[in-house]
Parts: C-alpha cells; sequence; structure tokens
C-alpha cells in the first residue's frame, strides 16, 4: 500500500487537525513513520511522539506531498517547496478555496496537482472527501491519493474543478449544518419540558443514527422518511412544517448552500 512513499518518502506542510489525522491513520495502517517528513511551525505533542522528521531537512525527491496548511498561510509556506515543482512528486492539497491555478503558478506549470476538499468527520475517519486532479496526474497518481485519503473516510472524484465550490458548500461546510441542527432539536425539546441534558442526548443519538441509517440502508432517505411517517401521526404534524414550500428546510438548504457555494467562489478568486 505504502511501497512508493516507503521508498522515496512522504511530506506533510501543516500538521493540524486534518493533518494530524490522515497522519495518525496512515500510521495506523503501517506507513513507517521514518518515511515521513513534517514542516510545521508549531508542531503539537502529539506529532512530536510519532517518531516521524519534523522540521528537519526534506527528501530530494518525495513520492507526494500533503499542502495542510490554511488558507491564509499559503503564499509564505509553499514557495519553500518549489524545487518539486515540475517534477513526478505529487501536491495533495486539503486546503479551502486554494484553486489548482495557484499551485501551477506557485511550483511550475507541469506540477501533478491533485485538489480535494476532506470534512472534519475525518478526524474519527467517517469524512468524505472530493478530489481533482490535473492534466499532470496520471491513474495511478489518482488512486494512490484515494488510497491515502481512505484513511479518513470515503472519496468521490469530481468531473471538473468548478464543482469545487458546490463539494465545499455541501460535504466541507455541511456538518456545521448538522451540528445546527442538533442544537435546534435540543433547545425544541427544551421548549416541551424535557431538561437540557436529556434533549442534547436525545438530538445527538438521533441524528446520529439516523445518518448511520442512511448510510447503511439500501433504501434511498427519502423511503427511508416515509417508513417512519404514520398517516396523520406525529411524524406528519412535524413534516408538514419542516417540508413546508415557503419556510422549511427545503428552501433554507438551498438558500444555505447557495449562499456557501458562492462564498467558496469568492475566496478562491
Amino acid at each position: 500500500m505504502f511501497d512508493t512513499i516507503t521508498s522515496r518518502g512522504l511530506v506533510l506542510l501543516g500538521c493540524g487537525r486534518m493533518g494530524s489525522a490522515m497522519l495518525e491513520g496512515w500510521l495506523k495502517q503501517g506507513l513507517p513513520a521514518a518515511s515521513v517528513w513534517v514542516k510545521d511551525p508549531r508542531p503539537s505533542d502529539w506529532l512530536l511522539k510519532q517518531g516521524v522528521h519534523v522540521n528537519e531537512t526534506l527528501p530530494d525527491s518525495p513520492a507526494l506531498v500533503l499542502v495542510a496548511v490554511k488558507p491564509q498561510m499559503m503564499e509564505e509556506a509553499l514557495p519553500v517547496l518549489k524545487t518539486y515543482g515540475n517534477g513526478d512528486t505529487i501536491f495533495l492539497s486539503v486546503a479551502a478555496g486554494t484553486t489548482i491555478n495557484f499551485y501551477e503558478t506557485t511550483l511550475g506549470a507541469q506540477t501533478p496537482v491533485i485538489r480535494s476538499i476532506p470534512n472534519t468527520p475525518a478526524a474519527i475517519g467517517r469524512g468524505i472527501t472530493g478530489l481533482i486532479g490535473n492534466d499532470h496526474i496520471a491513474e495511478d497518481a489518482m488512486q494512490l491519493a484515494e488510497t491515502l485519503l481512505s484513511a479518513i473516510g470515503q472519496t468521490v472524484r469530481l468531473d471538473n474543478e468548478g464543482q469545487m465550490d458546490a463539494v465545499t458548500a455541501m460535504s466541507g461546510s455541511g456538518p456545521a449544518y448538522v451540528f445546527h441542527l442538533i442544537e435546534a432539536m435540543a433547545a425544541a425539546g427544551e421548549a416541551q419540558g424535557l431538561s437540557p441534558e436529556l434533549s442534547m442526548a436525545l438530538a445527538k443519538a438521533t441524528v446520529g443514527g439516523a445518518g448511520q441509517l442512511a448510510e447503511d440502508a439500501d433504501e434511498t432517505p427519502t423511503q427511508l422518511r416515509i417508513n417512519v411517517t404514520s398517516p396523520k401521526g406525529t411524524t406528519q404534524a412535524a413534516l408538514e412544517v419542516l417540508m413546508d414550500e415557503n419556510r422549511g428546510f427545503p428552501v433554507l438548504m438551498k438558500d444555505a448552500i447557495e449562499a456557501a457555494t458562492q462564498r467558496s467562489k469568492e475566496l478562491g478568486a
């Protein structure tokens, strides 16, 4: 699985929450710590205990560079790795809002680049990552990236980079929508007389369980909703409010994802 990386090395540019989640997954799956180099100005105590090379001299020609710095730090951090540009080192970006064109301009037009956007459930191995490569990425490079990203969850290939803004709005920002749903459900339960602790426990378990059921079931979410909805029952009463065509979930979610997509476009401009 890690043969190419073991022989040539892997470089992490930045090792915050996302980089650490990915590195932890790879180490658990058998990636030798000695094959990993990390550049991070503020390495965590956890990172320093993993046996990887932290802020040491980098290898001459690593198989892959994972770019996991914050977008606002990109212009300062990325040029340090310019010597790897226009070669066979793959650059795998998990940085939001940073386009393939930026990497090609900074590192060289012939640089193999894969742009991806994971989400925060990656920290528990339950993320989903959309990815797209430039014209210099061969199929084996895409498969390597998917293998690495599978350490933090599922992967999906995009048809074109233009879809990245919508993917960012859907899955990148999406966990926050679900967390807010939990908040709103818990507050609504309190309003009906439940204690804050009981209401929050019910909200968390209900959302978590329903999400797992939606992933595992052969039936569609639409059919699962129908299965729960007895005619003239409590669920139908609630859904008549939530599915209202003027003020319900469908219109709110459409507007929310449109706003997030537009903001992603602005940040990447």
